[in-house]
């Protein structure tokens, strides 16, 4: 994928919800992975020419891993002028105590989350862009069904009223495939999980779930895509549609 197919994603889904207003500070969460370095590229080029004027903040939430080495990290964030803070924490320690033997990746996000809304907040944002692509929303979708029995995909936009942000998902038009093809074009410097249970989660069983059904039948990732969209799910109406 190349940028302007990326801006193009992107913008749409920008402006199908509204997700930016003008002066918004927005924090980039900043895992190391190929989505959020490809979703900080996004949100860095569309800052030249969309129609409302927004700044931008990378925010990386450090869990204490050794060997996490950041360093290619801050020069891309030099490179596209993005300022970049990396939270130390000692999050691994801390689900390595509480849960050696089940997964303990509930406990982890929460205190993740917790740790960069804090962090959104003392930076002075508002909101914070999560880098969730299209086959994450589907994925979400399928593991509400089997097992919330409910027919849920995170929205576009939400509000955390505790902390008072908005959480906004510019890659939510954007296949994972694509997002691979950016990555591997521009040659991004993602960083390794060192998370002992990346690929052994329930997330990892849908993601794979959803290969397969679109290889048995293709096109269905994106008509359970569209079945998401006209779902009626609350928060996920296109405002520019009102």
């Amino acid at each position: 994928m190349k940028l302007q197919k990326l801006y193009s994603y992107t913008r749409k889904a920008m402006d199908d919800f509204q997700m930016i207003k003008e002066n918004d500070s927005i924090a980039v969460g900043i895992s190391g992975g190929k989505d959020s370095l490809t979703l900080l590229y996004a949100l860095a080029g569309l800052r030249r020419f969309y129609p409302v004027h927004y700044s931008l903040t990378a925010i990386t939430v450090d869990l204490g891993y050794p060997d996490f080495d950041l360093t290619e990290i801050k020069a891309l964030c030099q490179k596209l002028d993005v300022p970049y803070h990396i939270i130390p924490t000692q999050i691994g320690a801390i689900i390595k105590e509480q849960n050696k033997k089940n997964s303990p990746c509930s406990l982890c996000a929460k205190l993740r989350k917790g740790a960069l809304n804090h962090a959104v907040i003392e930076f002075g944002c508002n909101k914070v862009a999560y880098a969730h692509h299209k086959d994450d929303i589907i994925e979400t979708m399928l593991l509400s069904l089997m097992f919330e029995g409910r027919f849920y995909a995170f929205p576009p936009v939400t509000h955390l009223d505790r902390s008072n942000l908005d959480v906004i998902r510019p890659l939510m038009y954007v296949p994972e495939v694509d997002v691979i093809g950016f990555k591997n074009h521009y040659n991004l410097p993602v960083v390794k999980n060192p998370c002992t249970f990346d690929g052994k989660t329930k997330r990892q069983y849908a993601k794979d779930l959803l290969q397969q059904l679109n290889k048995d039948h293709p096109g269905v990732k994106n008509r359970l895509f569209t079945a998401i969209i006209n779902g009626n799910i609350p928060d996920w109406r296109q405002l520019s549609n009102e």
